[in-house]
């Protein structure tokens, strides 16, 4: 697939649609955070974490707790999750000569074929390392910088909850005492090298009275890479290499989202990689639905001037500076909106990140 990239463009001073060359760069899309507002552990319990809501029609913020989200929904809503498990992926191995080295895995490529992050001096194509209580692993070829493809001698996953460690992002440096708590209660589908973070504060509780509201659920799964942490270095975000995601939308949940589209109800999606997995369904959709089934890559790039076909309301935590997922929530709120929104944030004191509070677009 192609990378798409949505551009603004500007020729009369009645278009809204601006030249995204001219008036956006990288450097729009960075702002300074307090390294003590970076969240280093999950709140307890998941649903008591601050929630900055967001008016895109009036502009008004507000300031809530994440467990009163249902305030801001409908009878009918749709509000799709993303089931998602993140892999204990961080493995630590030797080398034959008795050194250390550090595997980070990133996509199965085969059965027993991974791509992956290998840390360590001199690990390069023909190379074996031994995990301990594991497989041996034999280096098939040197990628891109610290990438490897690697291969087991035998399938790794029924070892990974004994000798793997939850791979958490470079940002934070407290251990975490329950793996659990960088998964989503509804967590299914193992695959991910990251959690969708923005569902982290969902609660059993809390689904129980969205639902007892008349409030709906339904899936998708999008697996995600450890490039979604990656700042975009060029200047011009038109330059950056978007990462491609493994996501899919099952034919009925895209008939459940499409109807629900048709009776009235909005579509609210929890997180950045659900409204990944949706805008990418939304592009080979039929112009009478919202969404089509879609099963495989995604390389989709959202930036300001896109325009959403599926998502009505969106579930977000605050991104890193230069990113492109804050650049994929400044194409739904408008980038200056979220720097104000995220400078408000920092001034009320929230917590910023995978552990940190999170926001409601409506």
């Amino acid at each position: 697939m192609s990378i798409l990239v949505f551009r603004r463009r500007k020729t009369t001073p009645n278009q809204n649609y601006y030249n995204f060359e001219v008036f956006l760069k990288t450097q729009d899309f960075y702002y300074r955070l307090p390294e003590e507002q970076i969240a280093q552990t999950p709140i307890e319990p998941r649903h008591d974490a601050r929630l900055l809501v967001y008016d895109r029609k009036t502009g008004e913020i507000s300031h809530k707790i994440f467990k009163e989200i249902g305030e801001y929904f409908n009878k009918n809503d749709l509000i799709v999750i993303n089931q998602t498990k993140v892999l204990p992926a961080r493995i630590f191995a030797q080398k034959s000569s008795g050194g250390k080295a550090e595997i980070l895995l990133l996509r199965q490529v085969e059965d027993q074929v991974w791509e992956c992050l290998v840390g360590g001096k001199r690990i390069t194509a023909g190379k074996i390392l031994s995990l301990k209580n594991g497989p041996d692993v034999e280096i098939l070829a040197e990628l891109e910088g610290s990438k490897r493809l690697i291969r087991f001698t035998e399938s790794v996953e029924p070892y990974l909850n004994q000798i793997g460690e939850m791979p958490l992002p470079p940002y934070i440096h407290e251990t975490l005492q329950d793996p659990d708590r960088y998964q989503t209660v509804y967590a299914k589908h193992i695959g991910s090298a990251a959690a969708p973070t923005a569902g982290l504060h969902f609660t059993p509780e809390l689904i129980n009275s969205l639902k007892e509201k008349g409030i709906r659920f339904c899936e998708v799964t999008l697996h995600v890479g450890l490039d979604t942490f990656a700042p975009v270095m060029e200047d011009d975000p038109e330059e950056h290499k978007i990462h491609t995601e493994w996501c899919e939308l099952t034919p009925e949940n895209a008939a459940m989202i499409n109807q629900t589209a048709k009776d009235g109800g909005r579509i609210i999606a929890v997180g950045t990689t659900s409204v990944r997995t949706l805008e990418s369904a939304a592009r080979i959709a039929k112009k009478s639905d919202r969404v089509a089934p879609i099963s495989g890559p995604t390389d989709l790039f959202i930036l300001p001037g896109y325009q959403f076909k599926a998502v009505d309301l969106m579930i977000t935590n605050f991104h890193l500076p230069k990113s492109t997922l804050l650049m994929l929530v400044s194409a739904f709120a408008g980038r200056e909106n979220i720097l104000n929104i995220y400078k408000t944030a920092i001034d009320k004191g929230y917590r910023f990140f995978s552990f940190g509070d999170t926001t409601l677009i409506i």
